[in-house]
């Protein structure tokens, strides 16, 4: 994950939202639990749906380098066009604001979609608190 920036995590059992820690987000992408900073409870994203949503992050931290690339491209490329003499300055003026502004929307956009905040469950234990008590008393008993 390169970028971390934005994702938060809320807490089903405390109803605390806080930043996830890279560690925390790593837990997440293997789906394996880990503890709430605040209530100790382990949690777990269980939404398929938010699961999905943050597994694609990884795609949207590319739009960055790529729009920086695509506008060196296009400004280098209409100030050569200018100099030919194939548009005039106000025609690669207007054709490097617009350029500009879809840089920047581009940017702004990818931003809006890597900032989310993920419902964490409590992940209940396999078997019940009195269940492994008795279990180990039972196996304590026989040594």
């Amino acid at each position: 994950m390169t970028v971390a920036i934005g994702i938060k995590g809320h807490c089903a059992h405390c109803d605390i939202t806080f930043e996830l820690k890279p560690w925390q987000l790593n837990a997440i992408a293997i789906e394996e639990p880990f503890d709430c900073p605040y209530c100790q409870w382990v949690l777990r994203l269980n939404c398929p749906r938010q699961l999905r949503q943050f597994k694609s992050l990884d795609h949207w931290a590319l739009v960055r380098p790529s729009m920086v690339v695509l506008t060196c491209v296009v400004l280098m490329v209409v100030l050569v066009a200018e100099w030919v003499g194939l548009i005039s300055v106000i025609g690669q003026f207007n054709v490097s604001l617009v350029v500009l502004l879809v840089h920047f929307l581009a940017l702004r956009y990818a931003r809006y979609r890597q900032r989310i905040t993920l419902d964490l469950q409590v992940v209940t234990p396999a078997l019940p608190i009195e269940q492994l008590a008795r279990i180990a008393c039972a196996r304590l008993s026989q040594h």
